[in-house]
């Protein structure tokens, strides 16, 4: 139970609070009603797709084809920042992560630049957070958010762009300082070939079927069957690789949000307070539970999704916990033999409150 609770905090703390609200809103066939079906189908086939490039090395051959153009610090921490930024836009921030945070670790060692690790590692993460954060595949909240708000995908970007333009501007400006003393380097890193250009294409089909269904193009059971049934004839392994946890806090909260929302002392509590504060509410509530759950949370106390959006985007800065994704990288700095944890602690803070502070103060200018 120590181990389940250390690893899945955001799952056990959804699970109690599904559980409490259970003995103040009596079970009915009601809470079937709380579950929004479709956001969880398109997080499980978007999950399935994206493994299945990733075990085929596509992002992989994607970075390792790109360093042949790297000559100097600068050009390697613009790149490996960009691809995170761009690439977590449609393979979500924390696939992003998961796949190019151990070959930035492997790529420095070998270059014999560990000090660069924890200024490097940082920045990705950042950038993933921020990128991810223009669509609505990018992460889990911005998925919600698209799906309950029944905001089309025009005005979703709109909403979006002006602050993620800023966030990009911001991280070349960061790198361009922290990179003054440009040194040359050589990377002579062996490319990996996509190992199955067969499964490169039909996951490539799928990943177009789940943007249909974004789109509203594609109903989410028909998008379900299709997914199910060409992994299970290309790899059925990927199924049991799906991140299983992130879909059973959805559910969890799902159940908690709908009681809540039928208890009216708590409810007007949290209309009055959000009310005027949507973006600030939010990302003070990200530091604490992060954005995945404070989205899930205030969406049932508000209709302003934008300033909800632009709020839990943001939010996703600041403390370790605000967005789950930035735990991945930080498991896999302190996995390195001689991790300096504090310190990488100390520059994430440092960083992430910077860029935090700095797009909070852009929000009244690109409104």
């Amino acid at each position: 139970m120590k181990e389940f609770i250390k690893k899945e905090p955001v799952l056990t703390a959804a699970i109690l609070l599904a559980a409490l609200s259970v003995f103040i809103v009596k079970p009915s066939a009601a809470y079937i009603d709380y579950i929004d079906f479709g956001v969880l189908i398109l997080l499980f086939c978007l999950m399935l797709v994206v493994g299945g490039l990733q075990s085929i090395g596509m992002f992989e051959f994607l970075a390792g084809y790109m360093l042949k153009f790297i000559k100097n610090d600068r050009q390697l921490y613009s790149m490996m920042v960009s691809l995170c930024f761009f690439t977590s836009m449609l393979i979500t921030n924390d696939v992003a992560l998961i796949t190019f945070i151990p070959f930035t670790i492997l790529l420095l060692l070998n270059l014999k630049k560990r000090d660069k690790l924890i200024s490097l590692i940082v920045l990705e993460t950042v950038a993933a957070n921020l990128g991810s954060m223009l669509t609505p595949i990018g992460n889990p909240q911005n998925l919600y958010i698209y799906t309950i708000s029944e905001m089309s995908i025009a005005k979703f970007v709109k909403v979006m762009l002006p602050i993620t333009v800023i966030s990009y501007v911001l991280l070349l400006i960061v790198i361009w300082i922290i990179t003054r003393n440009n040194k040359k380097i050589e990377t002579n890193m062996e490319i990996h070939k996509v190992s199955d250009k067969k499964r490169l294409l039909l996951y490539a089909v799928l990943f177009l079927l789940c943007i249909g269904a974004v789109l509203h193009l594609l109903n989410y059971a028909v998008l379900l069957w299709i997914v199910l049934a060409a992994v299970f004839l290309s790899d059925k392994n990927l199924v049991m690789k799906a991140d299983y946890s992130l879909l059973f806090t959805f559910t969890a909260f799902f159940i908690f949000i709908g009681n809540i929302q039928h208890m009216e002392l708590v409810r007007s509590s949290i209309q009055g307070i959000i009310k005027g504060n949507t973006i600030l509410f939010a990302v003070l509530s990200s530091q604490v539970i992060s954005n995945v759950p404070s989205a899930m949370l205030l969406s049932g106390f508000t209709n302003n999704y934008s300033e909800l959006l632009l709020g839990l985007n943001i939010g996703g800065l600041g403390t370790l916990i605000a967005s789950m994704a930035s735990l991945i990288s930080y498991r896999y700095y302190v996995n390195i033999q001689h991790s300096d944890t504090k310190r990488y602690i100390g520059v994430f803070t440092l960083t992430n409150v910077f860029f935090l502070v700095a797009l909070l103060t852009a929000v009244p200018i690109v409104r």
